[in-house]
């Protein structure tokens, strides 16, 4: 490679695989704030160890590498066509290298272009600037949080928060709601870029730009720097915490910007990112094409910052260990709230197969298995084994119009995501003696270590991260928050943090 292609395949790699300082420092803090021993302690002991895996390892921190997009800045009269194309090529050779997962997928017949590379993709906004060094900043948010990214038309009525006004507060009452709706389905906690004002285009535009601000910065603005401290001083107190499990820890950052508006539209732009808060940038010399300084990241980075919790971890819950096939009666033994430990064999299965699996018999035999809602990280080695590099859960609710469909046709006796899953799969829980575990969501690199082997893969046609993949696994450890008795941890945290929103209906600003 060439030193540019180089500097910017090290980029992507960097992106993917270690968060920068002010995310760390930010995950620190959120670590020391949470009770040990709690749902949410033990989800963010998971993550971050998950962190410093990821680093060590030079693997995805979550196994979802999202929609890169890049914002590029270079001198006046700088070639960007030859950029463009290099920065093309690297995100095709990262993805064949396993740092990205296969995410460039054609809308209309669901091919998989296998590089990453396709019409729209990646995301690349070219700038001028008078400096004579490039500015390349690159974010990867993955499809679990942008899925919880919200946009608001005011006036508006919020539930829970009643009229929300074309003003400084209703935009308060829609951050506030912006960040209640994304529940643990976004991966809390995470941190919001907010766009205020310009059209619809714009405004979400202006509320991922937000996104590449420093954790710590302050804004310029007096009004919008009040903003930010009050949804930071606030947004805990809604009390959805890691995961969404509850806890004393929902939101990492706040960031806040403003365009002008049209006098008949008045638009909030949410743009929720999640705890994996995946974003770095590199200054390269023009004429070399070497990095002069890295963004976001302080001098002495990479490095271990975290440590094993002292004491029992899981000490306020129910640990129970299953081995597929699961019956009837070990599922019905379980709570929402106990962890399950998994041994043996599971299914990866999500979008396209659970689809498939509605008109078709599953690849394999389900009865008393395990089903996980994964999109996997995975390549072939030169001897042709199968070799999965990033195994987090994706979101599970996608799957809510099958799930219990699938339960019933199967005999599927767990099926493992995170976020949840809603009513329709809480009753086929029960009626068929199944359970749902919440896996820690972006924690890609920890479970990987869990599989010891890929086994056999089905519907490879569907790309990669949909088809069925069997795995054995060891140690795979998971929270329980649906049950086969009618309980959801879900639907009570967002109950009681809807009460708890109510709090906020009253003007303050």
């Amino acid at each position: 490679m060439t030193t540019l292609e180089q500097s910017i395949y090290d980029l992507i790699v960097q992106t993917s695989t270690n968060l920068p300082s002010d995310v760390r420092r930010s995950m620190v803090k959120a670590h020391n704030s949470e009770l040990q021993g709690t749902k949410a302690g033990i989800a963010l002991d998971t993550i971050t160890k998950n962190i410093d895996m990821a680093c060590s390892d030079v693997g995805p921190i979550c196994q979802d590498t999202g929609m890169p997009t890049f914002e590029v800045k270079t001198p006046v009269g700088f070639d960007q066509i030859i950029l463009e194309e290099i920065i093309l090529l690297m995100v095709a050779k990262a993805t064949k290298d396993g740092k990205l997962r296969t995410n460039s997928v054609d809308p209309i017949d669901g091919s998989n272009t296998g590089n990453n590379i396709g019409p729209g993709t990646p995301v690349i906004h070219f700038h001028q600037h008078r400096n004579d060094y490039i500015d390349i900043r690159l974010i990867l948010k993955g499809g679990g949080c942008e899925n919880k990214n919200i946009q608001y038309s005011l006036p508006s009525e919020l539930e829970h928060l009643g009229k929300a006004g074309r003003d400084i507060d209703g935009i308060r009452k829609c951050i506030m709601h912006a960040v209640w709706q994304a529940q643990g389905q976004g991966c809390s906690a995470g941190f919001i870029g907010v766009g205020i004002g310009g059209d619809r285009t714009s405004g979400y535009a202006l509320a991922k730009e937000q996104l590449f601000r420093n954790v710590d910065d302050e804004n310029p603005d007096p009004v919008l720097r009040d903003l930010e401290n009050y949804i930071m001083n606030n947004a805990d107190k809604l009390k959805i915490g890691t995961m969404g499990f509850g806890g004393l820890v929902t939101l990492l950052g706040c960031k806040i910007g403003k365009y002008n508006r049209l006098p008949a539209s008045f638009f909030v732009s949410v743009a929720y990112n999640c705890w994996a808060y995946r974003r770095l940038g590199i200054k390269i010399n023009a004429e070399t094409g070497s990095i002069i300084n890295w963004l976001y990241r302080d001098a002495d980075e990479p490095k271990q910052m975290y440590h094993e919790p002292q004491g029992e971890e899981t000490s306020q819950v129910r640990v129970h260990s299953l081995t597929p096939p699961i019956s009837e009666e070990q599922v019905r033994a379980i709570k929402a709230g106990d962890v399950v430990e998994l041994n043996g064999i599971i299914y990866t299965g999500r979008d396209a197969m659970h689809h498939y699996m509605l008109e078709h018999d599953a690849p394999y035999d389900l009865h008393g298995a395990v089903i996980y809602h994964c999109g996997p990280v995975i390549n072939q080695d030169a001897a042709g084994k199968w070799k999965i590099t990033a195994a987090g859960p994706t979101t599970s609710i996608r799957e809510e119009p099958y799930q219990g469909t699938i339960l019933k046709k199967t005999g599927a006796r767990v099926v493992m995501g995170k976020g949840g899953m809603g009513p329709k799969t809480l009753q086929a829980c029960q009626e068929h003696g199944a359970i749902y575990l919440n896996a820690i969501g972006g924690a890609a690199q920890y479970y990987a270590r869990c599989i010891k082997d890929v086994i056999d893969g089905h519907c490879l046609q569907f790309g990669t991260p949909e088809a069925m993949w069997q795995l054995e696994v060891e140690g795979f450890r998971a929270i329980c928050t649906m049950d086969s008795h009618g309980t959801s941890l879900h639907k009570d945290v967002l109950v009681d943090s809807g009460k708890e929103l109510e709090q906020f209906a009253a003007k303050v600003f």
